[in-house]
């Protein structure tokens, strides 16, 4: 693998495409430092400080933005109302007879990719909105992260238009920098710029864990590389397994020219989908804690904040897991039906052997689906509670500590389920278009 490295590095174009993903990288992380206006630098202090009150919600949020929510920048939303925008889309197309017909037509790709970032705007908007509420409701003491802002009165309307603006316009040169490492750099840019953000904060949450409770650092750090590596095992095996379909092509004349029949296969993945179900299920579950933000306080209203704000108890880590799995097979059932498998393969000639071509052929592949899904889907869901599972031990071993379990980083925050995912998935993803890269030219590649 060295050797392939060198290989990599001593061609021009593709060292050129390294750096240039360094460089925008290293933008990125410039831009993360610089604060929105208006921000009570104290209160942003308190909430990271006092863990009890701010929840595991926000070190998550500012994992997967590399440092950005931790200075409340201007890129503090990150590149997820882009994703966001993108799941919309990817749900609504084959539901939307117009949005169907334009993907389909020439040059309609790009068209809906248009449509998305046009989205991606009122949703940066919504998540900067939400985001300002998470941080007012973490403080805990009615502090407000940035003192004027809202609509009511005694709001300063013009404070408030200026931080939305510019929170929304941080979210789409994100995602302009992540364009520009699709187009000109290696990998795809939405993702380097999410991985690096991880990457970027991880050894600092790790130092964080080893130094908050000095006489529980060996068990923190052993506790931590056993998640990491099982975990990075059950990723890989997961993202990397596929279910082979096998598929048989006849005998077919095009032109003067006569091909013989041939064998296939179709792959269906185990996990099709990612860890968007993941981050889709992290986005929706914090809203009934903003919602209950919004009425006078009790009892249940506190509740509902403290399960759901601060990321505690049976019921939040159950109903994670549930929405987790649930939207890995609805998401997954979307994509698959997007593909239109069974019409493409009657159009081209193909057969899957014992199933008549046509309905029953899409039947099937909608019934395996369902059934290898149901294994990506139960591994997102543990996946998605490992911090809670964690947090269950450190309770049972540590039961005097547990009142104050909620004021410290456990192991399996350093890096959430979701940010294992997405660094495995890019360093994979980013190693075969290196090794397409080698290999066009002659060279070995990274994979035997």
């Amino acid at each position: 693998m060295i050797q392939a490295l060198k290989n990599a590095w001593r061609l021009p174009d593709v060292r050129n495409k390294l750096l240039f993903t360094v460089f925008i990288l290293i933008v990125y992380q410039f831009a993360a430092h610089v604060p929105v206006v208006g921000v009570d630098r104290n209160v942003l202090r308190q909430v990271f400080e006092s863990g009890s009150s701010a929840g595991n919600l926000i070190q998550v949020m500012n994992l997967l933005s590399g440092g950005a929510v931790a200075n409340f920048s201007v890129i503090a939303n990150g590149v997820y109302p882009y994703i966001t925008a993108s799941i919309i889309f990817q749900l609504l197309v084959p539901i939307v007879p117009a949005l169907e017909r334009i993907q389909r037509e020439p040059g309609g790709q790009e068209k809906i990719q248009r449509y998305t970032y046009y989205v991606a705007i009122p949703m940066a908007v919504l998540q900067a909105l939400g985001q300002i509420s998470i941080f007012n409701l973490a403080t805990g003491t009615g502090a407000e992260i940035i003192p004027g802002f809202g609509f009511g009165l005694g709001s300063n309307l013009l404070l408030t238009v200026s931080v939305l603006t510019t929170m929304t316009a941080g979210t789409m040169f994100a995602i302009w920098l992540g364009e520009l490492i699709t187009e000109q750099g290696i990998g795809n840019g939405i993702s380097i710029i999410i991985f690096a953000g991880i990457v970027a904060q991880a050894p600092q949450n790790l130092i964080r864990l080893l130094t908050q409770q000095p006489d529980r650092s060996i068990y923190n750090l052993v506790l931590f590389i056993v998640i990491t590596v099982l975990s990075v095992l059950a990723v890989v095996v997961i993202q990397e397994g596929v279910r082979r379909i096998p598929v048989q092509y006849g005998r077919r004349v095009r032109g003067n020219r006569q091909f013989a029949q041939q064998d296939s296969f179709i792959p269906l993945r185990v996990n099709p989908v990612g860890m968007i179900p993941l981050i889709f299920a992290q986005s929706i579950i914090t809203f009934p804690a903003i919602i209950a933000s919004l009425f006078p306080p009790g009892a249940v209203g506190n509740t509902i904040q403290t399960t759901f704000g601060n990321q505690q108890g049976l019921l939040y880590w159950g109903t994670f897991f549930l929405m987790t799995v649930g939207f890995t097979f609805f998401y997954a059932e979307v994509m698959v039906g997007n593909q239109n498998l069974a019409e493409t393969l009657q159009r081209n000639g193909g057969f899957i052997p014992g199933i008549r071509p046509g309905k029953r052929t899409e039947d099937y592949i909608k019934s395996t689906t369902r059934r290898i899904t149901f294994v990506g889907a139960f591994f997102l869901g543990v996946i998605a509670i490992i911090p809670g599972m964690v947090d269950l031990v450190n309770r049972i071993i540590f039961p005097l500590e547990a009142s104050a379990s909620g004021a410290v980083i456990n192991a399996g925050l350093v890096i959430s389920g979701s940010g294992l995912i997405i660094v495995v998935g890019v360093v994979i993803d980013t190693m075969r278009q290196l090794e397409a890269q080698l290999v066009m030219r002659n060279y070995e590649g990274f994979m035997r």
